[in-house]
């Protein structure tokens, strides 16, 4: 029976100093652990747990050694048309979505110019990259036709593609991604991880660009009637895994791949939570990581029910329970008050790293 090691980053310091080979960057980003959970698994079940200082890490054996070279490697930059988007702080993706019927935003934006000027707002706000969509991933949402969906997606990519922004598509299907790269989109964003149409892996690999690759059990339509997992990061992190290595024999290279453990998508309030509180454990995939918890129902089960337009302060709790693990991109529908955050966040971090006496 084969055994699996999976190392999550833990015991996180301020900064490394006075720390020399006691602590290791996390993902060439603003992070430093001191401490690995080790986790062996057989048969898709945690055997044993261990927590290993940084500094014996040396005994958890060679299977260990390409995991940690995966989690602390830095992520290399994407250049995304006249953008490049580094990731070595976390950044803030906005959503604009072009649907009468998401669950926080439907019908926001009725024409190609209103979404357009929002998405230069949300630019200027400081938000790095705008992911458009045109069909609702919402739990009990209906397909869209693609061509419904090209036609709500394209106007909105043409314009603020001319404004120099960076942009992502957000669909599961590869006519839109086509079409939206076409019109100057520059990553494709698949809640499905290039499943959901035969015809997607090929096209993401033949157009060379990054693909965000998200977890999901079941489709939107059937997704929250019953999740069910053994061990749900674990499970996420083998799912991924697995993608990503099909998007590699595909083509894709690694360096090109982001991966999101799909908040929300096929899972239930502790699945969701036991994902946020072990999201560093991703890092081990060697990928940079999405989070999109944004406005989410696991806010409102924690809140009083709160509706969706009282979900901001859970939303930026998510955001930073993530920059904190190393997330790079966050995904959010508040742009200014996210990145305020981040900014406050980053602030801290950046006081931290000052070497003492500087001041």
């Amino acid at each position: 029976m084969t055994t699996r090691l999976y190392l999550r980053p833990t015991a996180f310091v301020d900064a490394p100093f006075g720390l020399d080979g006691r602590c290791l960057r996390l993902a060439g980003g603003l992070v430093w652990f001191a401490a690995v959970e080790a986790i062996r698994v057989e048969n898709g079940r945690r055997v044993a747990t261990e927590l290993v200082p940084v500094d014996r890490l040396g005994t958890l054996g060679a299977d260990a050694t390409p995991i940690l070279a995966r989690l602390t490697a830095p992520r290399p930059p994407l250049i995304l048309g006249a953008r490049v988007l580094r990731f070595d702080q976390p950044q803030v993706m906005a959503i604009l979505n072009m649907t009468p019927d998401s669950f926080s935003d439907g019908g926001r934006h009725a024409a190609p110019e209103e979404a357009a000027a929002a998405g230069i707002d949300m630019a200027a706000e400081g938000a790095a990259i705008i992911d458009i969509g045109g069909e609702s991933t919402r739990p009990g949402a209906p397909p869209v036709w693609q061509d419904d969906e090209i036609a709500r997606t394209v106007p909105v990519i043409e314009r603020l593609a001319a404004a120099g922004i960076a942009l992502s598509i957000d669909t599961r299907k590869a006519a839109v991604m086509a079409a939206a790269l076409a019109a100057g989109a520059h990553v494709v964003n698949d809640v499905s991880a290039l499943t959901w149409d035969a015809e997607a892996l090929a096209l993401v690999a033949a157009a060379g660009c990054p693909v965000v690759l998200m977890h999901h059990q079941g489709t939107p339509e059937t997704m929250q009637q019953a999740p069910r997992y053994g061990d749900a990061l674990i499970e996420v992190y083998d799912w991924l895994a697995a993608r990503i290595a099909a998007c590699e024999a595909a083509g894709i290279a690694r360096t090109r791949i982001l991966v999101d453990p799909g908040i929300g998508f096929g899972k239930t309030l502790a699945h969701n939570l036991a994902l946020v509180n072990g999201l560093a454990l991703l890092h081990g995939l060697g990928c940079p990581i999405v989070l999109g918890a944004s406005r989410k129902r696991t806010i409102g089960a924690l809140s009083n029910e709160a509706p969706v337009e009282k979900r901001l302060g859970g939303s930026i709790a998510f955001a930073l329970a993530g920059a904190a693990q190393g997330a790079q991109w966050l995904r959010v529908h508040d742009v200014p008050e996210t990145v305020q955050a981040l900014r406050i966040w980053r602030g801290l971090r950046d006081q931290a790293l000052t070497p003492p006496g500087v001041l």
